[in-house]
């Protein structure tokens, strides 16, 4: 590289740079007004983005178009085109799931706890915003607006960093949102994004720009989430992956389980939420597996299994060690034959990512058993994982599923955006010597 190309590069560093920090120090101010601004104002921003979704529909699905053509011309995969790609129903699922947001109550000044002291001190905990949040995200644009509402509702500001490979569909869902915004006299600045693709972005987001973000939440692949915590120098709440498993019990009711076995595994295979291993119970094997594997199989599903599995189909694939611990994102399971409701909990355990486990069991022991040891955000009796959502949660929509046990874990909506501070009155109080 020659000297002047150097020398341009690093100039077009620091004004990446300068635009960053102007972008953080815009964020930081609007999150103070947004930490003030009443219920009533921030549910006019939601309403007026909800109808700005519908208003410009047209066009956010031309935007995406684009991004869809362009991942099909880089030979992306099916589930990944899948999570990229706009419909009508999933917009007006984006201006259902901020209008679901509008009616939740405001998190913002609830007293979760107040109690007097002795010395007549009155202490009360008040929930507040955590600040300014960064996002960091990939191929879902539906984050986009997810995020908006959640953090909008929540007093905070936010910072959206999405993937290049959905770039124009984030730009014209987060024109809705500045509109919402500018509608209810709030700051645009509260929910903004960072369109440039330059992949150091992400490193000057982990860094906090200079104290101006509080926290950090990464949703993608494996490898953005490692190396968001691995770098991160604010908190992260973060799920690393979601192998989510559906174990069948002998007791359990066969059609009851294929329904939800087929639901959890194929409604949608690229979200984090989808079934990627079937655990059977070996008392009732001879009664479940070749029923389940079968209308996995017929149902398009390739099934990798151990030999128990393998006997019931030839077109079953001989499952390999690490076949336990792969989060596919794909019409792709593997399936494992165990003893009993012990023996699934124990192989969850060395091998599940903590994010999402179902039992389908009618014996209510065994179900009860799996639901008090199981160590996952998310544990469900005779429901299908893809329930792993806040939306379905009645949270309107989350920023995520955190796996860990910081601060939130589980569906993160505008309860989890909040922290708290201790209000103290006095008449005077003073502590003796």
């Amino acid at each position: 590289m020659s000297i002047a190309a150097i020398a341009n590069r690093k100039l077009d560093e620091q004004l990446l740079e300068a635009e960053l920090l102007a972008l953080g120090s815009k964020a930081r101010a609007a999150a103070r007004t947004l930490a003030l601004a009443p219920a009533v104002q921030k549910n006019a921003a939601l309403l007026a983005a909800a109808k700005a979704l519908r208003g410009h529909a047209a066009h956010i699905l031309a935007q995406n178009q684009k991004d869809v053509a362009a991942a099909r011309d880089q030979g992306r995969p099916d589930s990944f085109v899948d999570r990229l790609k706009l419909t009508d129903a999933r917009i007006e699922s984006m201006a259902r799931g901020l209008e679901e947001i509008a009616e939740l109550p405001d998190p913002v000044g609830r007293v979760s706890a107040c109690w007097k002291r002795p010395n007549g001190l009155e202490i009360s905990r008040v929930q507040v915003p955590l600040g300014v949040i960064g996002i960091i995200y990939e191929s879902r644009p539906n984050v986009t607006s997810d995020a908006g509402g959640l953090c909008l509702k929540s007093g905070n500001a936010v910072i959206l960093r999405g993937g290049s490979e959905c770039v124009e569909s984030n730009r014209a869902i987060h024109a809705c949102l500045k509109e919402g915004l500018l509608a209810a006299e709030l700051p645009d600045t509260a929910i903004q994004l960072i369109g440039t693709p330059d992949r150091s972005v992400v490193g000057h987001l982990l860094e906090g720009l200079q104290g101006s973000i509080d926290v950090i939440v990464p949703r993608g692949g494996k490898s953005l989430v490692e190396r968001v915590q691995k770098d991160a120098r604010v908190p992260v709440f973060a799920h690393l992956e979601g192998i989510c498993h559906v174990y069948v019990d002998a007791s359990a009711d066969l059609e009851k389980a294929r329904t939800v076995v087929l639901n959890a595994k194929l409604r949608r295979t690229g979200i984090c939420g989808a079934a990627e291993t079937l655990l059977v119970d070996e008392a009732g094997a001879g009664r479940l597996l070749q029923p389940l594997v079968r209308a996995l199989l017929n149902a398009g599903c390739e099934v990798r299994g151990d030999p128990a599995s393998q006997a019931t189909d030839a077109r079953v694939i001989p499952a390999s060690e690490s076949d336990w611990g792969t989060e596919y994102l794909d019409a792709i399971i593997s399936v494992k034959v165990v003893s009993g409701v012990r023996g699934a909990i124990d192989h969850i355990e060395k091998y599940g990512s903590h994010h999402t486990e179902s039992i389908i069991a009618e014996d209510t022991a065994a179900a009860e058993t799996f639901l008090r040891e199981v160590d996952s955000a998310i544990v469900l009796h005779n429901a299908s994982t893809q329930f792993a959502d806040g939306g379905e949660f009645g949270m309107g929509a989350e920023i995520g599923i955190a796996t860990g046990r910081f601060h939130a874990r589980g569906p993160i909506g505008v309860e989890q955006l909040t922290t708290f501070k201790y209000v103290v009155r006095g008449d005077g109080q003073i502590r003796p010597a």
